[in-house]
């Protein structure tokens, strides 16, 4: 009995070690890992301030040290967000669509200002639209300024018409069966 549990435990040891070691192995790996980035980040950008303080070198070898490695270095610039505002055209179009209607008092100048706003805002409260006072596609509906597909759902497509073939079959049918002969 007691040498079983001196097995066990030798055992138990072992695996313990070899564990510690294979952490031991990991984490020194990281650090070789984590120092080369380092030194190959300190190198580039030596690299780089050199190159650009010796004014001697020629522009061949200047462009052959500081070439990218297929990566880009720069800032990818970012995509603006949301819709882009109205034309002043666009403005002035919905202007005089206001002010046909009666809510908008002056001439049209293309320019989305107070007074614009105040009047789209009584035109959406005079149709029944939430009156915000923003240009939305029910309210350019309404004015008969947007499109046929503004503010509605996503486009369904239409039904396509496959008919079934004629079951036409080149073999004679026979009513009775071989089994009955």
């Amino acid at each position: 009995m007691t040498r079983r549990i001196r097995l066990f435990l030798s055992t138990a040891a072992l695996l313990t070690s070899m564990a510690l070691c294979t952490a031991s192995v990991r984490t020194a790996a990281a650090q070789t890992a984590s120092s080369a980035a380092k030194k190959k980040k300190k190198t580039a950008s030596s690299s780089s301030a050199s190159a650009k303080s010796s004014s001697s070198k020629s522009a061949s070898a200047k462009t052959v040290s500081t070439k990218s490695k297929g990566k880009s270095r720069g800032r990818v610039p970012a995509k603006p967000k949301g819709q882009a505002a109205p034309t002043s055209d666009r403005i002035r179009e919905i202007q005089a669509a206001l002010q046909k209607d009666g809510s908008y008092d002056g001439e049209p100048n293309g320019k989305w200002d107070a007074a614009t706003t105040d009047a789209m805002r009584k035109y959406q409260d005079k149709n029944g639209i939430n009156p915000s006072g923003k240009i939305d596609a029910i309210s350019l509906n309404k004015m008969g300024l947007g499109s046929e597909t503004a503010g509605k759902g996503a486009p369904v497509p239409a039904p396509t018409s496959r008919t079934a073939p004629s079951p036409t079959s080149s073999k004679p049918s026979s009513s009775s069966s071989p089994a009955s002969e």
